[in-house]
Order: structure tokens, then sequence, then C-alpha cells
């Protein structure tokens, strides 16, 4: 038993209405860090290869090492800002105004990633430090699982949060000023906040059949 509350929502409400949050991230409210740990004791039953368990998780919640986690964010933002605006004019999208609407939001993100209450970083053990040439999947196929089973978790209680990675252009920086060993490599961090509302709607998204291939492509 969770001894926070929980929304009452089936297991596919929770899979089609866990949604990116940004602008709806309440700022203002504190987190207990016992619901972040209540959320990773769930997570850490997804599975991993050879069942290894190799996933650390680091959770920021002093305000300097936020900080600190949020400056790389931000600059990695804007440069990719930048190059995806060129990559927009270039070549507009069929649907400009969702597409403006996530920019706006990602924007926001960046610009008070700071202010979150938790940042959680999730890593993994990889023995040497160094990740594998050409396709990965085998190595982050042992963490990605147990940063979604989080979000999961956390939105069933209330909380959102938002799939980042742009921090990881400054990967081994940000490793340094949080003291993590050259061997744990991050994968994902998860900005982490009680949401304003918690009536999210599934998204919009491309037919199945634009995607399905059966018995081959």
């Amino acid at each position: 038993m969770s001894e926070f509350p929980q929304l009452d929502l089936s297991a596919d409400e929770l899979l089609t209405t866990t949604r990116s949050v940004r602008k709806r991230l309440d700022l203002e409210r504190p987190v207990p860090l016992e619901v972040i740990t209540e959320a990773l004791e769930v997570a850490l039953q997804a599975p991993s290869g050879s069942n290894a368990q190799g996933w650390h998780w680091i959770v920021l919640t002093d305000p300097e090492k936020k900080r600190i986690a949020a400056e790389y964010y931000k600059k990695s933002y804007y440069a990719y800002a930048e190059a995806g605006a060129a990559a927009r004019a270039a070549n507009p999208p069929e649907d400009l105004e969702t597409a403006e609407k996530v920019v706006s939001s990602a924007t926001y993100l960046a610009d008070v990633m700071h202010e979150v209450p938790a940042l959680v970083i999730g890593a993994l053990h990889v023995p040497g430090g160094a990740l594998p040439e050409g396709n990965q999947a085998g190595v982050w196929g042992s963490l990605l699982p147990a940063a979604w089973s989080l979000s999961l978790a956390l939105r069933e209680r209330g909380l959102g949060s938002a799939w980042t990675t742009l921090h990881l252009t400054y990967e081994r920086e940000v490793a340094e000023a949080l003291g993590i060993p050259e061997n744990i490599r991050q994968g994902v961090l998860l900005p982490v906040a009680y949401t304003k509302g918690t009536g999210f709607k599934p998204a919009k998204r491309a037919p199945l059949d634009t995607v399905l291939h059966v018995n081959g492509w």
C-alpha cells in the first residue's frame, strides 16, 4: 500500500495519459523525497539485462545541485532549439501549430528547470565506462524501462515528469559536478513535480496502420 494518495486510473488510462509535463509542473509545491523513493521502489521491478539491475538514481533536491544540472541542460537546449528553428524554416512541418506549442513548452522547461522541486537522473553501471559502438539497445534496455516505470508511478501519485536527455551533451561535466563515477553513464533526466491538475488526456498520434508491419516491412 502506498502512503501517498493515488489516482483512480486503470492500467490503460495510466499508460495513455502519462504525458511529458512541462508548463503544468507545480514549481511551488514541495515534493517529499519519500514519494520519489516510493515510486522508485515500483520502478525497480522493471526488467534489466541478465537481471543485473545495474541502474542508479541520482535525486537532486539541493538548489545548488539542481542549478548546475539545469544550467547545462539549458545551454544544450538553446543550441538544439536554434538548430531546430533553422530546420523548421527550411522545411516547415505540416502541423505548424503543434510544433510551435512543443517548442514553447520545451523552452519554458529549459528556463525553469532549476526551479523544479526535484530532478532525477537515471544512470547505468557500464563496466569500464565506455559505451559500445553501434547499436546500444542492449545497454539502455537495462535502464530505460525502469525510468519509464518511474514516470508511470509518479503519475499515479499525482506527479508529473518529462523525459529529457539534452543535458547528456555535457554528461561528463554534470558527472564531475555531482561526483558520479566514470563507469556510471547517465541515460535520462526527469524533472519531477506535482502537477497543476491531474486530468491529462491521450495525445494525438498517427494511425497504427501507418507504423505497423506484420511479418516484415
